[in-house]
């Protein structure tokens, strides 16, 4: 996946579909090897075992569930959630939202998209089920620990500066469903994910 030029997701919510284009303008793919090796600083989390980018813009939409179960739809512009709307739930968990792009805009930015490379049975835990093979997270806030641009001090608030994983899986989005994910590479354009399947294109990758 290194050098792709964009990943495209396709989402169906509520009988309506929605699409994100991440824009990725060459960079290298990297991986969660899990391993902080040498002398410098570095991050890392356990299981391992996902391929990411931190995407240089993004345009679209995409439905999003909060945790209390409203469903939402997120706009993005210039790499950014600038609004959200109501698909079904809670109006006050949508405005609470919205107020806080507004007093804090850089915590919509999409900072990360990543895609699970394991074969790992589903945990209830994010930090493990986003490396299962055929998913996929994109992430709002700081990416500085990825190589982004995003750092603390950017925020308008300390409280704000977070990494937030939107995870989008079988078990945690039943209501979402990704309908295929595809990655454009020069004049190669490969379909990545479809319904939360990996391609045979992506199990030919990892296997």
């Amino acid at each position: 996946m290194t050098n792709a030029d964009w990943v495209e997701i396709e989402f169906g919510c509520e009988d309506k579909d929605y699409t994100l284009r991440l824009i990725l303008n060459g960079q290298e793919a990297q991986k969660s090897h899990g391993l902080c090796r040498g002398d410098e600083p570095d991050v890392a989390n356990l299981p391992a075992g996902e391929v990411y980018f931190v995407p240089e813009g993004a345009e679209g939409s995409f439905p999003h569930k909060y945790e209390d179960g409203t469903l939402g739809l997120m706009s993005v512009t210039g790499g950014r959630i600038v609004k959200a709307e109501l698909i079904k739930g809670n109006a006050s968990t949508i405005a609470a939202h919205n107020a806080k792009l507004i007093s804090d805009p850089v915590t919509g930015e999409l900072g990360e998209l990543g895609l699970g490379t394991q074969l790992l049975p589903v945990s209830g835990r994010d930090i493990q089920d986003e490396k299962v093979r055929g998913t996929i997270h994109v992430a709002t806030g700081r990416s500085d620990h990825l190589g982004g641009h995003l750092l603390p001090s950017m925020f308008a608030e300390k409280s704000h500066a977070t990494h937030d994983d939107i995870l989008f899986a079988p078990h945690k989005t039943p209501e979402i469903l990704v309908k295929q994910v595809r990655m454009k590479r020069g004049e190669q354009n490969e379909v990545l994910i479809e319904n939360y399947e990996p391609s045979d294109y992506t199990n030919s990758l990892v296997a």
